[in-house]
């Protein structure tokens, strides 16, 4: 569903993400990991067509992010770190608008069942600027889901929401993911560990693990995380 072939972007002489490669298959959940500047939102929008990469290829649902950009951004459903809103909307009123974005005609059904999926009840009859910080994130996750899209990439999706919306949104996403590619940034391990399948570890731009997630609990894969970027 994700595939990433020796992926790099410079700025200069910084190279942000340096011959990245790894796939995410159907059913996985994959978390990304790093430090701050390690790469990682450079890399999801390079995978979602916002930026170009200097060198590598990659593919999503095997759609070439150079060749055919519009085949890839309908298969995606993207969350990104610093959730664009517009807050003068009505919840309702947003998610309509996303999903005529998407190409749906007939989206008021599919707007009430994200709605329910993502717990937005009680809130949907308000503004998003009226909301808090957990129901915003909640907007945007059912705006990623509204299309059905095959692939999501959520860039540290749980960042600031309180115990109760952390595992509501976590149950959300575990639930969306069982037919989807899903990659996801994060930096709580205990996330990775009651979400992910497989945890890479990004640091300076380079791979430096790919672990299956079987027998790896957050405090085991904490230790690596700072054996592997300290």
């Amino acid at each position: 569903m994700i595939e990433i072939k020796d992926i790099t972007k410079c700025y200069g002489e910084q190279r942000a993400v340096d011959k990245v490669s790894f796939t995410v298959q159907k059913g996985e959940i994959v978390g990304l990991l790093g430090p701050n500047g390690a790469g990682k939102s450079t890399l999801m929008k390079i995978l979602t067509c916002f930026i170009p990469p200097t060198e590598g290829e990659a593919s999503i649902c095997g759609h070439s992010i150079f060749d055919d950009t519009l085949a890839v951004r309908r298969c995606i459903g993207y969350l990104p770190e610093h959730n664009p809103l517009y807050l003068d909307m009505y919840v309702r009123e947003y998610l309509r608008f996303a999903a005529g974005l998407s190409g749906m005609k007939q989206a008021r059904d599919r707007v009430e069942e994200m709605i329910e999926l993502t717990g937005l009840q009680p809130e949907a009859n308000k503004r998003i600027g009226q909301l808090s910080k957990g129901y915003r994130q909640r907007v945007g996750l059912a705006q990623a889901l509204i299309h059905d899209p095959q692939v999501l990439i959520l860039d540290e999706p749980t960042t600031g929401l309180d115990p109760n919306q952390l595992e509501f949104i976590r149950d959300v996403i575990r639930r969306s993911a069982k037919d989807k590619a899903v990659l996801l940034s994060t930096h709580i391990m205990q996330e990775v560990e009651a979400m992910c399948t497989r945890a890479v570890i990004i640091n300076h731009g380079r791979i430096v693990a790919d672990e299956s997630m079987t027998g790896l609990n957050a405090k085991k894969l904490t230790e690596q995380f700072h054996k592997l970027t300290m």
